[in-house]
């Protein structure tokens, strides 16, 4: 089993802002976002995992339980109801949206890195993030 657990740094993205324009991101936030390369840190303690993502502008953190709901607050101040699931080499996190519809992100191991890929369900857009793994 490929280790989850550590620090990716992104490489490129794909249609990311395809992405967040069907999800209501302002154009320059998007612009922002783009043009940003995000550090993500992985970890778990005990039962509790921890997503970190570090870019210039902000840091953001999520900490959750496999299967547990939890609340994520984006930028905008929207509260999203997420859930995040382990099969295999992937975690998987469900969020439901406040206009009703939901998205989900998928993370994609290896040993090179990681695939985030981003799933906007009412529109169908679809965004890749690659990262690439780096030592510890």
């Amino acid at each position: 089993m490929v280790q989850i657990t550590g620090r990716y740094k992104l490489e490129k993205n794909e249609n990311l802002d395809g992405y967040f324009k069907a999800m209501g991101v302002p154009f320059i936030a998007r612009q922002m976002m783009a043009a940003s390369t995000p550090l993500v840190e992985i970890s778990c303690k005990d039962d509790t995992w921890t997503i970190k993502t570090s870019t210039l502008i902000r840091t953001t953190e999520l900490n959750f339980k496999i299967g547990e709901e939890y609340d994520e607050v984006m930028p905008s101040g929207d509260i999203l109801k997420s859930t995040t699931t382990l099969e295999d080499e992937e975690l998987r996190t469900i969020s439901k949206v406040p206009d009703g519809s939901q998205t989900s992100r998928l993370y994609s191991f290896s040993e090179a890195g990681m695939l985030l890929t981003l799933i906007h369900e009412k529109s169908g857009q679809t965004a890749k993030r690659h990262f690439r793994r780096l030592a510890d």
